[in-house]
């Protein structure tokens, strides 16, 4: 071998050595790149930051590529710290010359030749400011151009260069400093925030405003001596007085950042929310804070029906009062409902042919074994249509519906809609759920009244961009265009049988209120928008005086208008909804439910209906009371309108309506039963006189448990009424001889003493009537 050649292969063989050892080494200290260190950010929709979540040492980072920075940031940049950042491996030989004799000639540091990979390496690997030091940088700066493209390499620095205080990151300090994205930056704020990292402390423009635009000028003048920007770009920014947006870190949603925020989570947790309306309403709640008692708190959900995005997410009053539990996300929490449930019952109803939206339905005094509800108000009205009984939310007529069209298919049917109800004590579904006696969740009454804007099918909250749409039948379009009509109060059809059914929506809602004064809801559902509020105390005490009317009701008109006035001044105009094809309007007659000519003697009452596909369902009885056997009596009279048997001379027959028997205290005198039927012919009477119809107490119920006035000076009064029977009535106290009354007649009684009471009465027919009850202090 020649010793040239001798000498190649021995350069060769050094040169392989060399890089084998460089490689071993890479292998022994690899390049330590940036690891998840848990810091979050949470953003709006349109990227704003809303909440964050620092690492370990309190930094926060707002990651961004080298797309979503202004290009007048990265021109600064580059200018300033590395021209050459694109032409060198990483270290700059003339720079870094450059650099040393300036140090030398002038005594002192008076600037650094630092590349922008060497500045990476050294926040990824911080060193002592030696020569071991710098040559351990020299040596993370080749493995950072060894491994890593120069796009990479820049991306590092925009997301890890120090900004002052626990702001690293250019996307950080803009939102920080300035209150907009970094792809937003005008050409004298790039300016800033490129010459900013040199002396994040010294030059903080929210501390040392002169000083930073002392630096900032300097950076434009490179800008204009290297002529990247034009002479005038330059001056006009060299104008620009440094402008701060107030400092302030992230600070919204912060109960939907808690639930978002995972170990799995990316940097970046993106929402559907829209940041100035979360700002908006957080401060409009706060200002309700002095408004509701004390340890009180309030949640708010407003859901784009369109898409489903949850715009704003207020799980409580003030996450910062502990005296209120603000920690406690009340928008997931399981409560009690209340009587938010009842359209979706009303809506099913409809569907099942039970009922037309004026349907008669009975708003009297009900048992059902040991469950004896009763109205919000205490009172009872008799009568009333379908429509009125959901607009006043009556409970009675809702228990009455329930009992028709079945609390286990009416569960079943809310949760195959996307609303499950969880029952206490993992009891079967019974007729106290629609008044309020299971768990729900206000982001599931939400989604369920979603129903009411989509045609009928129940739609998942959108939390997150990627999140799916996914839609449940849960009613159909017509029952759920009737509903909304009846919630939104617009115009019954018998006020204008002919007018145009196509309306622009307006805000149709609902309230509810728990047992015992716990919860307070108010769901509304808007031209655009589906709005939740709930009130309360988290821990679950009562608040005496608080319900759905009174305090939620409120706060969600509020909201309303807070959207409708945002919508207004944005040209939004509310979408038209249109009539489903098979909603129609009929006039039907009460008692019968049917519809008749207003002529025809049994049509008591005309009404105008909202109906599905043309049915308009009879009358519903309910399965317990007296004398609902049927509305629709056959009777026979003669030629003088008399009623006489079947076989007298001249008999025919006529059928008469008759209203539910459990509403006669309610009627008019003219309306009742013994009105209504025609008196019998003494020469011919009927085989069967009025006996036929059940002998009953009204006033008070088998069983019942009556408390005196709490003064305890006062003495118990009660009414008393006979249903069915005929003639007179003779009653009876515990045997004694009580009173004695007329067919139509009321016995006032009162008890000025505690016991157990029998209490009876016969009617000149020989029925009788008996019940026991107790009154106790």
């Amino acid at each position: 071998m020649s010793p040239l050649a001798k000498r190649y292969a021995g350069v060769s063989g050094a040169m392989l050595g060399l890089l084998a050892l460089l490689w071993l080494a890479d292998r022994i200290w690899p390049l330590p790149l940036p690891g998840d260190d848990l810091a979050r950010v949470v953003l709006a929709e349109d990227g704003t930051p809303l909440w964050r979540f620092a690492d370990a040492e309190g930094v926060w980072r707002y990651p961004v590529t080298v797309e979503q920075v202004s290009p007048y940031y990265l021109q600064a940049l580059l200018t300033y710290e590395d021209r050459w950042f694109y032409q060198h491996a990483g270290v700059n030989p003339l720079a870094l010359a450059r650099a040393a004799w300036q140090n030398l000639s002038g005594g002192r540091v008076l600037s650094g030749g630092s590349t922008l990979s060497m500045q990476v390496a050294r926040l990824l690997d911080p060193h002592s400011r030696t020569l071991a030091g710098k040559l351990r940088q020299l040596w993370r700066t080749g493995q950072l151009e060894w491994h890593l493209s120069k796009q990479q390499i820049l991306e590092i620095y925009l997301n890890r260069a120090p900004f002052g205080g626990t702001l690293q990151g250019v996307a950080a300090a803009s939102w920080a400093y300035l209150g907009k994205s970094p792809m937003q930056l005008t050409p004298a704020e790039a300016a800033m925030l490129a010459v900013l990292p040199q002396a994040p402390s010294r030059l903080r423009p929210d501390r040392h405003r002169q000083r930073a635009q002392v630096a900032r000028d300097k950076v434009l003048q490179r800008l204009a001596d290297y002529r990247v920007w034009p002479q005038q770009t330059v001056t006009e920014a060299r104008q620009e007085p440094l402008l701060l947006a107030p400092r302030q870190e992230p600070s919204l949603a912060p109960l939907l950042a808690r639930r978002l925020n995972g170990r799995d989570s990316p940097p970046l947790i993106r929402t559907t929310l829209d940041a100035a309306l979360q700002r908006r309403l957080e401060d409009l709640l706060l200002g309700w804070r002095a408004k509701l008692p004390e340890r009180t708190s309030a949640a708010i959900i407003v859901v784009e029906a369109q898409n489903m995005a949850v715009r704003a997410y207020l799980g409580s009053v003030d996450f910062n009062d502990e005296r209120r539990f603000g920690h406690v996300d009340m928008i997931s929490a399981l409560r009690s409902p209340g009587s938010t449930l009842k359209p979706f019952l009303y809506g099913m109803a409809l569907d099942a042919g039970l009922i037309h939206s004026e349907s008669l339905l009975q708003d009297v005094p009900r048992r059902y074994g040991d469950y004896r509800p009763g109205n919000f108000s205490a009172g009872f009205i008799g009568a009333v249509p379908a429509s009125s009984a959901l607009a006043m939310s009556l409970n009675l007529p809702a228990v009455q519906l329930l009992e028709a069209f079945g609390p286990k298919r009416f569960a079943a049917q809310m949760r195959s809609g996307g609303i499950p109800l969880t029952l206490p004590n993992l009891a079967e579904p019974n007729l106290s759920m629609i008044l309020g006696g299971v768990g729900s969740r206000l982001e599931d009454l939400v989604s369920g009244y979603s129903a009411f804007a989509r045609d009928g099918k129940s739609a998942n909250l959108r939390l997150q961009p990627q999140d799916q749409l996914r839609e449940r039948r849960l009613l159909s379009p017509g029952a759920a265009w009737i509903v909304r009509r009846i919630l939104s109060g617009q115009a019954r059809p018998d006020r204008d049988p002919h007018a145009e059914l196509v309306q622009r929506p307006v805000l149709a809602w609902k309230t509810g209120t728990s047992y015992g004064f716990r919860d307070a809801w108010s769901i509304g559902v808007g031209p655009r928008y589906l709005i939740g509020i709930w009130i309360g105390r988290p821990d679950g005490t009562p608040v005496p005086g608080q319900f759905g009317l009174a305090s939620a009701a409120p706060l969600m008109l509020q909201v309303h208008d807070v959207l409708t006035n945002r919508d207004s001044q944005r040209g939004i105009v509310a979408p038209v909804q249109a009539v489903p094809a098979n909603v129609g309007v009929a006039a039907i007659c009460w008692p019968l439910g049917q519809p008749m000519d207003r002529h025809d003697p049994n049509c008591r009452r005309q009404r105008f209906a909202w109906t599905l596909d043309g049915t308009t369902p009879p009358t519903l009885l309910a399965q317990d009371q007296p004398l609902s056997v049927g509305l629709l009596e056959k009777v026979w009279v003669n030629d003088q309108g008399l009623r006489v048997d079947a076989h007298c001379p001249g008999a025919t027959a006529r059928d008469i309506a008759l209203w539910p028997a459990p509403l006669e205290p309610w009627l008019p005198r003219v309306e009742r039963r013994e009105s209504r039927l025609p008196p019998s012919d003494p020469s011919c009477p009927p085989q069967v006189p009025a006996a036929t119809s059940p002998l009953s107490i009204v006033g008070v119920r088998e069983g019942d448990r009556l408390r005196r006035p709490a003064a305890s000076v006062e003495a118990l009064r009660i009414k008393l009424s006979a249903l069915g029977g005929s003639g007179r009535r003779w009653w009876f106290l515990n045997g004694a001889p009580l009173g004695e009354t007329l067919s139509q007649d009321s016995l006032g009684t009162s008890f000025d003493q505690v016991g157990r009471f029998q209490l009876s009465v016969l009617d000149e027919s020989g029925q009788t009537a008996r019940i026991e009850f107790e009154v106790i202090d």
